[in-house]
């Protein structure tokens, strides 16, 4: 199999069968320096047209390793920005499938200005059409910078490399001491990766998410024919409270969640299920996975890290840009204390509370665990602007833990006062009845009754209108 036909088949393993139709196909590069004319390049290098999945129009860009490495240059890059032009009038997704040697250095300054024109398109398109990129080959220097400015970034777990600066020129690192141009590092480290696979999950993954998503900003008919029942009981849901994306499984519509930067930032849990038939934003603290055998393979503090509330943040923004709703799970006594968490976790906070408090999309925050201190008022309080709060009944809502409090409280006394004063005080103000009764807890309700009661409050919110403020754009 050439590589030329292994662009094309990219595209014909991702699209419904027989739906591509190729557009540009006679372009070829127009530079005659460097001895450049007397080579052959078919398409410059990138394969651009449209087609369908599960009957949704989407434009697709792959590139051609075959020639002149995929690189980028004038007319290259001229196609893409066509197929932006294209996607944008007609409100369809984007999706780039990556595999270049960057920049087409033949072709100089061209070459540079080519990259300006694709990094304006992406930014035009952004928060207008869903941007999607796959990563199967190389990515590297200014490449690597439209995947960032993408809504969603997919890497090939064994082939794919993605680098701004290659791991060798960094200082005092090889690429076998640690390479950072790998997917895993890409996922784990970096936060730039959504999902990591093996090419044929990738093209099923991809496909399942542009089914979750709406098509543009205005696609206010992106919702399927529920199948699941809603009233559907969740039992033993309360004993997922650790992991969000576990309850995500059990109240979405036949039990799709899809998850978005999986590998980043595990403490947080993003990702995508469908509620009644529509697609509906996830936003969870988690403080455990478990493996296949339902045994914690790792744990995590119920605390907001910065990487955390930065995950969140662009997760939130997205959903609010393409009107779709939000729910939050709540389980969070404060914030990351480690010496890289204090550098960054207040701004990474604000970011949050400006994101959630920002978005105009309807919001329901669902307390599972402990909602303490300020944590609690950054995931999604009332106070932030939820529509409706909900909790479970063991829930706790406060300042603090109890005994700390009472340690505070009591601070000189002996230990039978002490701990008197701490149930006292889980009582009196931690108990999600104290909250309810202030009117920061709407409803509280069994775990079991969670899909009813929360469908039941997107439903309510359907036809939710939030005005603001005129401005050009917050700053935060």
């Amino acid at each position: 199999m050439s590589s030329s036909s292994q662009a094309s088949q990219r595209i014909n393993a991702l699209l419904d069968e027989n739906s591509f139709v190729e557009i540009g196909a006679l372009v070829t590069a127009r530079s005659t320096d460097f001895n450049l004319k007397q080579e052959e390049t078919p398409s410059d290098g990138v394969v651009t047209g449209y087609g369908v999945i599960d009957g949704n129009l989407v434009y697709v860009y792959s590139q051609d390793s075959s020639v002149l490495g995929g690189s980028i240059g004038e007319m290259h890059a001229k196609k893409i920005v066509r197929l932006y032009d294209l996607a944008i009038k007609t409100g369809s997704p984007v999706i780039g499938l990556i595999d270049s040697a960057g920049l087409r250095l033949q072709e100089g300054s061209d070459a540079l200005n080519a990259f300006g024109e694709i990094y304006l398109k992406q930014v035009e398109a952004s928060g207008v059409v869903p941007q999607i990129t796959a990563v199967f080959g190389t990515c590297g220097g200014g490449l690597a910078l439209i995947p960032s400015i993408t809504d969603f970034t997919f890497m090939e777990s064994d082939k794919a490399k993605m680098f701004v600066n290659s791991p060798n020129v960094l200082d005092g690192n090889y690429k076998e001491k640690l390479d950072t141009s790998s997917a895993k590092w890409q996922s784990e480290n970096a936060g730039n990766v959504d999902v990591v696979a093996d090419e044929a999950t990738i093209y099923a993954q991809i496909r399942e998410l542009v089914s979750l998503l709406p098509s543009n900003n205005e696609d206010g008919d992106s919702y399927d024919e529920c199948t699941d029942d809603l009233n559907r009981a969740c039992e033993n849901l309360d004993g997922y409270t650790a992991d969000p994306a576990l309850i995500a499984g059990q109240i979405a519509d036949n039990g799709v969640f899809f998850e978005t930067k999986r590998d980043y930032a595990k403490e947080m849990v993003t990702g995508f299920v469908k509620l009644n038939g529509s697609t509906v934003g996830l936003v969870g603290n988690r403080t455990a996975l478990f493996d296949e055998n339902g045994k914690e393979a790792e744990k995590f503090g119920d605390k907001l890290t910065a990487h955390a509330c930065n995950k969140a943040a662009e997760f939130i923004n997205f959903c609010d840009a393409f009107d779709i709703p939000v729910l939050t799970l709540t389980n969070a006594t404060g914030f990351g204390s480690t010496q890289c968490d204090e550098k960054h976790v207040a701004k990474a906070a604000g970011k949050l509370v400006f994101a959630l408090a920002n978005a105009t999309v309807p919001k329901v925050n669902l307390v599972t665990g402990k909602a303490f201190g300020s944590a609690y008022v950054v995931m999604n309080s009332k106070a932030l602007g939820a529509d409706i709060t909900i909790s479970w009944p063991d829930a706790q809502i406060g300042t603090m833990d109890a005994n700390i409090a009472a340690k505070i409280i009591c601070d000189g006394k002996d230990a039978e006062t002490v701990s008197k004063t701490a149930t006292e005080y889980a009582q009196l103000q931690n108990n999600v009845k104290s909250a309810a009764a202030r009117g920061y807890v709407d409803e509280i309700i069994e775990p079991a009754d969670t899909r009813k009661y929360v469908i039941g409050a997107f439903e309510m919110l359907f036809t939710k209108r939030d005005e603001r403020p005129a401005k050009k754009h917050g700053t935060v």
